[in-house]
């Protein structure tokens, strides 16, 4: 099975490159447009720098028409963090918070040190029973979570999400989509999330300084809920935006990175995005089928459907340095060797990977 979409990205013969996880490639046609737009914007007769506001707007709607947001509940950011962070300080401090054990240190850490009162849930092959166990006892007001785990590629069941939101639909349902959107198809207005945070530089393929959140209109009205109540001091300058929209995008926002997202979105679009997410899918079922038989997938993992992209292969990550001899980028994560195959990835590629593992990997 080879890739329809390879041919649309620079990727040396002798490289197979697995590390989406860490970091996505960009297509020729992106970087292209990248080099000729930084070039016109540095160019003294420009008006880019004019239609900075327009082209920001244009990247919203983008976003919102490929994640099926509501209109205006699209903030842009420089990466997930950020708006995360802005996220969180707009919360209610007294809100009691679920987090997952050994979640994305950017998720859990920043949600720590806000002061929030919280609890773990044991991240292990029983996840949604142990969230629902979690929710009767510890009777949070927020749930946050990766959809795609960036160790281990565990991945929640996104129809779980949706049945926990309706048996539960006062609880917030927060979640970091970075290592989940760009490889499935995702209806937001849908989903059951009150917001989804991410960067755009991994599955996306949209580099580095991009970012945005997606907000349901609940959240977005309980947001800084005590400063919009006190709108009318802001300066008239800036009455034209919410205090949530200042809250998320409180500076300059660098046009080339949020026109690389947007870009990578349209292309996304024109390759048929479900054609793309069909294509994938079957290459990561094969990738699941073989490192099984090898004995070579986390215990948690094994018996788990939904599969992510992401795999953490079981050999010592000391070998890290001979795969990577072996032209095959990929990273040491947890107990073993961290993959992931997106849609510039093929058979050749998980061939290659598991001659290496069966042939030189003691």
């Amino acid at each position: 099975m080879n890739s329809p979409y390879s041919k649309y990205f620079d990727i040396d013969g002798e490289i197979t490159y697995l590390t989406t996880p860490g970091s996505g490639l960009l297509s020729r046609e992106t970087k292209q447009w990248r080099a000729q737009r930084d070039q016109e914007f540095h160019n003294t007769d420009t008006i880019l720098r004019e239609q900075q506001g327009a082209a920001l707007d244009s990247c919203r709607n983008t976003l919102e028409q490929f994640f099926h947001c509501p209109k205006g509940n699209v903030f842009l950011s420089s990466c997930f963090s950020f708006a995360f962070n802005a996220l969180l300080a707009g919360l209610p401090k007294h809100y009691k918070v679920l987090l997952l054990d050994n979640d994305y240190p950017s998720v859990n850490f920043p949600t720590i040190i806000t002061g929030f009162e919280h609890r773990f849930v044991n991240m292990d092959e029983q996840l949604e029973a142990n969230i629902l166990d979690a929710i009767a006892t510890f009777k949070p007001n927020v749930l946050i979570l990766s959809i795609v785990q960036y160790i281990s590629g565990l991945k929640i069941d996104l129809s779980f999400i949706q049945e926990l939101k309706h048996q539960h639909p006062d609880l917030l349902i927060i979640a970091d989509g970075t290592q989940f959107l760009g490889t499935d198809l995702f209806d937001f207005n849908a989903s059951g999330f009150d917001a989804v945070v991410s960067s755009g530089y991994k599955w996306l393929m949209a580099g580095f300084g991009n970012g945005f959140i997606l907000l349901n209109d609940r959240l977005k009205e309980l947001l800084y809920a005590d400063i919009q109540k006190n709108y009318s001091h802001l300066n008239n300058q800036w009455m034209n935006k919410s205090v949530v929209q200042l809250c998320f995008e409180p500076g300059h926002l660098d046009t080339l990175a949020q026109g690389t997202l947007q870009q990578s979105l349209i292309q996304l679009e024109q390759w048929g995005y479900a054609a793309t997410v069909s294509y994938t899918q079957e290459l990561v079922a094969q990738a699941r089928a073989e490192l099984a038989n090898r004995g070579l997938l986390l215990d948690h993992i094994i018996n788990r459907r939904p599969q992510s992209n992401i795999f953490n292969i079981q050999i010592d990550p000391k070998s890290f340095q001979l795969l990577m001899d072996e032209g095959i980028k990929c990273f040491p994560r947890g107990s073993g060797i961290r993959v992931g195959f997106h849609l510039y990835n093929d058979h050749t590629d998980l061939e290659k990977l598991l001659h290496i593992i069966d042939t030189k990997v003691n």
